[in-house]
């Protein structure tokens, strides 16, 4: 699997994370700093409050 499909997913797993109310310490751990920013931008992306 490439980078793309791999930061897909993490920003999906943040995406989730966020919606099922986990804590954004519960960041997994990954090898890639660029997959755990991905994750981070998914998270914030469904934790920002509606305008």
């Amino acid at each position: 699997m490439g980078f793309r499909e791999d930061a897909l997913r993490a920003r999906q797993a943040g995406l989730a994370a966020a919606r099922a109310g986990r804590p954004a310490t519960a960041c997994p751990r990954f090898n890639d700093p660029r997959l755990t920013a991905a994750w981070v931008r998914g998270y914030a992306a469904a934790a920002r409050p509606e305008q």
